[in-house]
């Protein structure tokens, strides 16, 4: 049986950040549902209604997206500011596992030494 560890629950940030995503996600799967009731509602003939319910719903899963990407990335943000995440940077010796294809599988490969290019960080 698994506990739980006190450090591992998330606080009311993180709860707020999971509630707007799913509000986002909600409101981002109601827009085709929106979309066949404003078509049903203009075949009735209730044309402004039917466009209203579908502009509105687009509009609402438009603001809820972004405003859940920019509350999760601020919950990221001081997580890592935090310290409660252990990240560490790799050194060249650490990345044995991830070579390349061999230079002789390929044609007209050129092969660069460490002095001929540099390193974008």
């Amino acid at each position: 049986m698994t506990g739980w560890y006190p450090e591992r629950t998330p606080d009311r940030s993180a709860k707020a950040v999971i509630a707007v995503t799913l509000l986002a996600l909600l409101l981002v799967a109601a827009v085709p549902v929106a979309l066949l009731a404003a078509v049903v509602m203009m075949a009735l003939g209730h044309v402004v209604g039917g466009l209203a319910l579908f502009g509105g719903s687009v509009l609402a899963a438009a603001i809820a997206v972004p405003l859940a990407g920019m509350s999760g990335l601020r919950h990221l943000r001081k997580l890592v500011s935090r310290g409660s995440f252990l990240l560490t940077r790799l050194d060249a010796s650490q990345y044995t596992d991830a070579e390349g294809p061999a230079a002789r599988d390929y044609d007209n490969v050129v092969e660069l030494d460490r002095s001929e290019y540099t390193e974008i960080r």
